[in-house]
């Protein structure tokens, strides 16, 4: 059976949300990383990271949307069963999106048991204190639920656009009180977005389950960052907190550009990549094609 490593834990077969909450304390981050379908479901998978989140970021990044707002619980599924069929050893995150859990107790249900079903092992949702009956509710259903504190990119309209959270005093102690109150419901991890590290430290510091910076310092206990963002495929937006560890778009616009330069120039294809018949195949095939049509101006028969 293949062994995956959870921080310094070694889990026989895939990670489990349990696997990734027993971390806390471990001494090695978690590594948690976005993906959207079955090829960079593999890419990331063979990188070896904890966790694969199909965020709502799809919106963004993958349909040309300028927020998350815009995809629905049925989008998600979708890219969710894309990552899933990959089979990867890191645990599937399913990001409930806009007003999929901001409804009844009983769609709040469904719609996380729609990406648990799709191949979720686990969903994550936005805000603190005032989503508590939709975490419990979700927990019921025996579903693990992941946190999301500080930036919510859903409420970024509430919040006046995208910008860093706690800040201020009360605005931080908002924060912590809002983690302990995710942890103490029964949330297996909780990912700060934006916030000062002194404030994601503090958390980290509080709470009994890992934290997943994503703008939040070094301090957390695990980082996570969007597959386009960190491969350089996404330059509409390049927020601080991402580093670029390749720039895959300007790559790739450079390859599409040699391949249309060598079709123009009638380099591409050359003989290596045309499939090659008999010598003889081409005359035979002309003196077929003149036959049939000889054949076919012979007059009818009276």
């Amino acid at each position: 059976m293949t062994e995956i490593r959870v921080s310094k834990a070694v889990v026989p077969g895939h990670v489990t949300a349990p696997d990734v909450g027993a971390s806390k304390g471990s001494g090695t981050p978690l590594v948690m990383v976005t993906a959207y379908d079955a090829p960079t479901a593999r890419i990331v998978d063979g990188a070896g990271v904890d966790m694969i989140l199909v965020g709502d970021t799809l919106a963004m990044v993958v349909l040309g949307y300028d927020d998350t707002l815009q995809v629905t619980t049925q989008d998600m599924a979708h890219h969710v069963g894309a990552v899933a069929r990959t089979k990867p050893n890191a645990l599937v995150v399913g990001d409930l999106p806009w007003l999929s859990y901001h409804v009844s107790i009983d769609d709040t249900v469904r719609n996380a048991a729609a990406l648990v079903r799709a191949g979720a092992g686990a969903v994550k949702l936005e805000g603190g204190r005032k989503r508590l009956p939709a975490v419990q509710a979700i927990l019921d259903a025996e579903i693990p639920v992941m946190g999301h504190l500080g930036l919510t990119p859903q409420s970024v309209h509430a919040l006046g656009g995208f910008r860093v959270q706690g800040k201020e005093l009360e605005a931080a102690r908002v924060i912590v009180d809002d983690a302990i109150a995710l942890a103490e419901a029964g949330c297996f991890a909780i990912v700060l977005e934006c916030v000062p590290d002194g404030v994601a430290r503090l958390v980290t510091d509080t709470v009994p389950v890992p934290t997943i910076g994503i703008g939040a310092g070094r301090h957390c206990d695990g980082q996570v960052l969007v597959f386009h963002d960190l491969l350089g495929l996404e330059d509409r937006m390049r927020p601080k907190f991402v580093r670029r560890y390749a720039e895959w778009a300007t790559d790739g616009t450079d390859a599409v550009r040699r391949f249309a330069d060598d079709v123009r120039e009638g380099r591409f294809p050359s003989s290596k990549e045309t499939y090659h018949a008999a010598d003889t195949f081409p005359d035979e095939l002309r003196l077929t094609g003149a036959t049939t049509e000889a054949e076919a101006e012979e007059p009818a028969p009276a």
